[in-house]
């Protein structure tokens, strides 16, 4: 039996946006768009995992809400899940893995090139922006 590792992604709000962060490794996703997070480690469970990864990545608190349902597959052996998540503190900054990063409103998240598995869950999370969520 092959074990599927989850990759948990955030869809980080705060004062009515969605928190959007480009690529810069690897090659083949540079420059592309996507809701930041990572690997779970074995014995955390994804909220913990995205706190953790949020904290690494950006350099912010964040406390997690909610998971979108669904799941995503990516490269062979992993799956995406996202969850929302709300912004404690912290400026976000792209210290791994991302070079930009950009507070987007929900009639605009359509705006930058967003990897194909992070779409279903960005249209979701920009539904749930727009009905008030994360304000």
């Amino acid at each position: 039996m092959t074990t599927v590792r989850v990759v948990v992604g955030g869809a980080v709000f705060h004062q009515g946006r969605l928190l959007a962060a480009r690529r810069s490794a690897p090659p083949e996703l540079a420059g592309r768009w996507e809701l930041p997070g990572g690997k779970l480690e074995p014995g955390e469970s994804a909220p913990e995992a995205l706190v953790r990864e949020l904290r690494e990545e950006l350099g912010i608190e964040a406390e997690p809400i909610e998971r979108i349902a669904g799941e995503w597959p990516l490269k062979p052996g992993y799956v995406l899940q996202v969850w929302t998540a709300r912004l404690l503190e912290g400026e976000p900054r792209p210290l791994e893995d991302h070079d930009e990063l950009r507070w987007l409103e929900p009639g605009r998240v359509d705006e930058v090139d967003w990897l194909e598995q992070d779409r279903p869950a960005v249209a979701e999370a920009a539904a749930r922006l727009r009905a008030g969520a994360g304000a």
